[in-house]
């Protein structure tokens, strides 16, 4: 491999991490208090969960060009394609922060309400410590598909591994596309076993 496209993928590769850390860190600052609110509020739990599944069902291409023509979000570039990250990576995190959330004993919820902590303390000190697993989980996976999914970005100028694999379909070129896919992959990797590893932390605590 040329000492070229070895610079080219080590760049492409650094905006590629950037364009997942960005998307996950806001989808995730979204999606858990969102994920609390709806554990309180049954009644926001269809609506908020239907939009996010909405969101899931939409091809990737097609939502980077449903939101190019939207003012303010939309347009060529790294913005609409983080925008379009954060749709896709919400639903396993809201889902989880959900699940975790309703899946603690209620029989620990009224003990600890028993002994007075407040509604805060109660989430603070026993909900979220006790889903924290279920939580990492639906991180976990929103992380790793938004690394696969974050190679379209390339086709609205978002740039990050995508350039490769796209030059590579246009030139029939397998070490573009390897140049592109490897890289992900391994990327994706290893969010996945690092996720994996706090999993098993919380498990063990």
């Amino acid at each position: 491999m040329r000492p070229g496209l070895l610079n080219e993928m080590a760049e492409l590769t650094a905006q590629h991490f950037v364009l997942v850390l960005v998307s996950i860190s806001i989808a995730i600052a979204a999606g858990l208090p969102l994920g609390i609110l709806i554990s309180r509020k049954a009644s926001l739990r269809t609506p908020v969960l239907g939009f996010a599944n909405i969101m899931q069902t939409i091809p990737s291409l097609a939502l980077f060009g449903f939101l190019i023509p939207i003012p303010f979000i939309g347009g060529i570039g790294k913005r609409t394609a983080i925008v379009a990250l954060i749709l896709y990576a919400l639903l396993p995190i809201l889902r989880n922060t959900l699940v975790g959330i309703l899946s603690v004993d209620p029989a620990v919820r009224e003990s600890a309400i028993a002994m007075g902590l407040t509604g805060r303390q109660l989430l603070w000190q026993v909900e979220l410590p006790l889903a924290a697993r279920t939580i990492l989980a639906g991180i976990r996976v929103a992380t790793v598909t938004t690394i696969g999914t974050a190679t379209i970005a390339a086709a609205i100028g978002g740039g990050g591994l995508g350039v490769f694999i796209f030059r590579g379909i246009a030139s029939v070129d397998t070490t573009q596309i390897l140049a592109g896919a490897a890289p992900a992959a391994l990327l994706a990797l290893l969010a996945d076993g690092g996720l994996g590893w706090l999993e098993r932390k919380f498990s063990a605590a």
